[in-house]
């Protein structure tokens, strides 16, 4: 399923690079030279690394540069003071795959806002080790695959994966509570393309059961997670957290119920944060620009 999406045709500009005077002035002067009417500026440092982060977000009105001619003369500038960058448009939609297991709370949040225009990307295929949620992705209209994983056959299982995700040419893996740990190989062919769902405040309870782990610590507050995979489980970068207070009348089961809804949003806000290009990552770290 295609959806129309509500964004502007407008172009974000994200830097990071070691601070120094003079950036900010630098790249404003350039945009008005070429006709760029500022939208959205944001910025911050990170003064132990020395480290300067950067987003600005402007409407191709007025703006006399094509996004090509824009790549080819603000090289001087990024030379300069040794950036990081990378320019996108608002119509730039990250091409997704969603990958669940049974439990497909999150997976139909995901869909009931895809369908409402509040994300903004394309999902265009789902993927699963059951069959579950697969009537859910019939009601609206998405490819459903079901490739069965057991110790036996993973390696199998996991190049029938890649082999789709290249057919739809996927750009953004979400794992809506997939649980199933990605290989190495899985991991490297998407750097920091896969966003996960971990439901516990982490690093806290990390691994399986964190809901278990929750009750027998008997903590006062549980918490979702929704962070970048790498190779170390539930060790990537992390995007968003959320919490919400219990107490000693709660049963695990309790715990798994009031932790669904901050799945949902925490994942929810995640991807939207990086399908609009809100994100920037360095040293196993997150800037989310708001």
């Amino acid at each position: 399923m295609e959806t129309a999406f509500l964004y502007e045709n407008n172009v974000i500009l994200l830097i990071s690079c070691p601070d120094r005077r003079g950036i900010v002035a630098s790249v404003s002067q350039f945009l008005y030279d070429h006709g760029a009417n500022i939208i959205h500026a944001d910025q911050h440092l990170d003064d132990e690394l020395n480290l300067f982060f950067m987003r600005i977000e402007w409407s191709l009105n007025g703006f006399d540069l094509t996004v090509k001619e824009f790549r080819q003369r603000f090289k001087q500038i990024a030379l300069k003071f040794k950036m990081n960058w990378r320019i996108v448009t608002s119509k730039d939609h990250s091409k997704v795959a969603i990958f669940v297991s049974r439990q497909d709370h999150c997976l139909a949040d995901l869909l009931y806002r895809y369908r409402q225009n509040e994300l903004n990307c394309n999902i265009r295929v789902i993927i699963s080790n059951h069959p579950t949620a697969k009537k859910l992705a019939g009601f609206y209209n998405i490819p459903y695959y079901e490739i069965p994983i057991n110790k036996n056959n993973r390696k199998i299982s996991e190049k029938k994966t890649l082999l789709l995700l290249k057919k739809f040419d996927i750009d953004l893996i979400v794992l809506a509570r997939f649980m199933q740990i990605l290989s190495a190989d899985v991991v490297k062919h998407y750097p920091n393309k896969i966003i996960n769902i971990h439901h516990s405040f982490l690093p806290a309870f990390s691994g399986a059961n964190p809901y278990f782990q929750a009750y027998n610590r008997g903590v006062k507050i549980i918490g979702a997670t929704s962070h970048y995979v790498t190779d170390g489980l539930d060790e990537g970068p992390i995007i968003e957290q959320d919490v919400i207070r219990i107490s000693h009348r709660d049963e695990v089961d309790d715990l798994v119920a009031k932790g669904r809804d901050l799945e949902k949003i925490v994942l929810f806000r995640a991807i939207q944060w990086h399908t609009e290009n809100r994100i920037l990552i360095y040293s196993n770290k997150t800037v989310v620009f708001s």
